[in-house]
């Protein structure tokens, strides 16, 4: 359940956004990735500002549309693997893209990665939250654990 959208300026050129309203129907981070999968698809990578823009494009069309989306986060492809280095400085640098982009893109919510059991990476999507110190939960990255339904 998902609209899929080509365009031709980037290297992936379609996209598939999938928001469920119904809370039982959301998935924890494997489950997501599975679906991309099966869907013959990856979970999104994110590898400029432009392509972070042109999503945040597509997000703001689909909350006008009838729909009606509310609050919900969205899954990308960035995660943590082994929690070894997990509560280290080092930590940020070990979040890699599931598609196996090298990309070095990123777009942290302000304090974000805050590591520890948290290794598994959403796109904020938060409109009726009171904003943080950095800024309304719209777009930005929070790692999230990896079993929460999004």
């Amino acid at each position: 359940s998902g609209q899929k959208v080509c365009y031709g300026a980037f290297k992936r050129s379609c996209y598939k956004l999938a928001y469920f309203q119904d809370l039982s129907r959301r998935v924890g981070f494997q489950e997501a990735r599975q679906a991309c999968d099966i869907d013959g698809g990856a979970l999104l990578s994110l590898e400029s500002e432009a392509e972070q823009q042109l999503i945040e494009n597509m997000l703001q069309n689909l909350t006008k549309s009838a729909s009606g989306v509310s609050d919900g986060d969205f899954w990308i492809g960035l995660w943590r693997s082994g929690d070894g280095l997990a509560t280290s400085s080092a930590c940020p640098d070990l979040y890699q893209w599931a598609d196996g982009s090298m990309s070095p893109f990123r777009n942290w919510y302000t304090d974000e990665p805050s590591c520890g059991s948290e290794a598994c990476v959403v796109m904020y999507h938060q409109p009726t939250a009171n904003p943080g110190l950095g800024g309304p939960y719209l777009y930005q990255w929070n790692d999230d654990r990896c079993n929460m339904k999004h």
